[in-house]
């Protein structure tokens, strides 16, 4: 099982795990955040997301979820990177979230399009023949 990391700003990270856990019904295992306050050091910040990585990681690599590409998260992700063993995507919502849950047990590159195609797929105009189709109304 592929270990996920959400590192965010502020409670971005807590709040998306919230959601995770009711949409669940429980805390899915190896799901951590780590959360990157106004005025902290990156060079703070890596050994702590290390130690986040190490405890995640069960054998299968470790996918680390961004708030926001070229912002100190982000930025303390792209130092963490190991091609194949732990990738960094940008740009974490909850359908993202979700989807990277529900498909955890495949390989990791595999995962990063799966994160990507749930971040995209989870962004839709909401229009009034959309919320039909959502509500039956």
């Amino acid at each position: 099982m592929i270990g996920i990391l959400i590192i965010a700003h502020g409670t971005l990270g807590e709040s998306l795990i919230h959601c995770a856990n009711h949409v669940f019904g429980v805390h899915p295992p190896h799901l951590d955040q780590m959360s990157v306050a106004l005025h902290d050091d990156p060079n703070t910040l890596l050994p702590r997301a290390q130690e986040l990585i190490k405890q995640l990681d069960q054998g299968d690599g470790v996918l680390v979820l961004s708030d926001m590409y070229g912002a100190t998260p982000c930025n303390v992700c792209c130092r963490l990177m190991q091609p194949g063993k732990l990738e960094v995507v940008a740009g974490v919502n909850l359908p993202m979230l979700v989807r990277v849950l529900n498909y955890r047990n495949e390989p990791l590159h595999v995962l990063v399009e799966k994160a990507i195609s749930g971040g995209r797929e989870g962004v839709i105009e909401v229009s009034k023949e959309a919320c039909r189709v959502a509500t039956g109304r």
